[in-house]
């Protein structure tokens, strides 16, 4: 559990969890939190409420909670800062944070703490080591930051990098790398792909306060002993750089819809393009959107009911809607009874989204062979777009 010298990992794995804020945890979450024992013994960020418990009896094993002089808080969401009150009662440390963080905790825990408001560039000595600090707002909060162990090169990265995985492996080379930069990707696919703007601005901010780490330690999943694999990975899904691959999106009622995106799928997968088939009710979200980050081409069908797309399509639209991926093309198709809407709310999603969207399909009741042949077709048609651009 050593990350560094006299850097212990003291956070907790949540292996049962399985749902973080509508996103589907397959394999758990972890809280990081990291001890730094030094002449002024400091904690970087909390765990959840209820595991406080846990947390203080792993510290108890390298030094007295009581001495904790300072605890670093990068980021306030509750699933790290809902443990911070404990820890106030026990040692009565000076809380380091942005003052954005200062704000928040304030207004959460009715908090009447020692606060010590740090910017970019500050830096505070705690004894052998010195911590820098950099501000990261919208990297996924407005009062995000990052945390530099300047001699010993450790960056506690905050949610950046992270990944929801509980797993006994505490770095990407034990958890495997390959495994590690997949899990990544469904974090950033579901919490910081918004926010792509500001993940570009990540490497000329390190270069701008002298940030070079060895060690890239987030506040969720494995440490990243191999830095330069994950921030490569970050500014490849910044860029929203895209494979040859489409994903088929579908809901279904009576199964004409289902029909319809089998038969899209087939046209597309017959190019020789990736093609990957998901249904929204029994698929996670997190697992489509993964797929969707790195793919070109996005074709999203489903019922029409009472003259709109079909409810559960409409919150699946939302939260792709949120997470703004760029760079595709989109292509709707529906059926409806006698009215239709879906198909022009899903193009609409797509066209507010920036996406190129072609021609898709809407079908009355049960599709026909030819209607089947018509979907397929533009299965081919969007196969072959999808290998002109990448």
């Amino acid at each position: 559990m050593e990350v560094g010298e006299k850097v212990y990992w003291v956070g907790i794995l949540d292996f049962p969890e399985r749902d973080f804020h509508n996103f589907t945890t397959h394999r758990g979450l972890t809280y990081n939190s990291y001890l730094i024992v030094d002449e002024h013994v400091t904690l970087i960020d909390g765990v959840k409420h209820k595991f406080v418990r846990d947390q203080i009896r792993k510290i108890k094993k390298y030094v007295d909670p009581k001495k904790i002089e300072y605890v670093v808080v990068n980021h306030i969401e509750p699933d790290h800062s809902s443990g911070l009150p404990d820890l106030a009662k026990i040692a009565n440390p000076t809380f380091v944070c942005t003052k954005k963080a200062k704000e928040g905790l304030e207004k959460y825990y009715d908090a009447d703490w020692n606060f010590k408001v740090v910017r970019s560039g500050e830096e505070l000595s705690i004894g052998k080591n010195t911590l820098r600090f950099l501000e990261t707002p919208m990297l996924h909060w407005p009062d995000s930051m990052m945390t530099y162990m300047v001699e010993q090169r450790i960056l506690f990265s905050m949610d950046a990098f992270g990944q929801h995985i509980a797993s006994e492996e505490r770095f990407d080379e034990d958890l495997g790398i390959e495994n590690a930069i997949y899990w990544a990707k469904v974090y950033y696919a579901n919490i910081i792909a918004p926010y792509a703007n500001i993940v570009m601005r990540v490497p000329k901010l390190f270069e701008k306060f002298d940030i070079k780490p060895k060690i890239i330690a987030p506040s969720h999943g494995v440490i990243w002993k191999n830095p330069e694999r994950i921030m490569d990975a970050y500014m490849k899904w910044a860029k929203f750089e895209a494979e040859k691959k489409a994903v088929v999106i579908y809901d279904t009622m009576w199964h004409s819809t289902e029909k319809i995106a089998f038969a899209i799928a087939d046209g597309i997968a017959s190019t020789g393009v990736k093609t990957l088939v998901f249904n929204i009710r029994k698929d996670a979200w997190a697992d489509i959107v993964t797929e969707i980050l790195d793919a070109k081409a996005v074709c999203i069908g489903a019922p029409t009911m009472h003259n709109h797309v079909f409810p559960p399509m409409a919150g699946f639209l939302t939260y792709i809607k949120g997470l703004r991926f760029k760079n595709k093309i989109g292509m709707a198709f529906c059926s409806y009874g006698w009215g239709s809407g879906a198909y022009e709310e899903i193009s609409e999603v797509m066209e507010e989204m920036g996406w190129e969207v072609v021609e898709g399909l809407q079908v009355q009741f049960r599709p026909t062979e030819e209607e089947l042949k018509k979907a397929y077709d533009l299965g081919v048609s969007v196969g072959k777009r999808v290998l002109e651009v990448v």
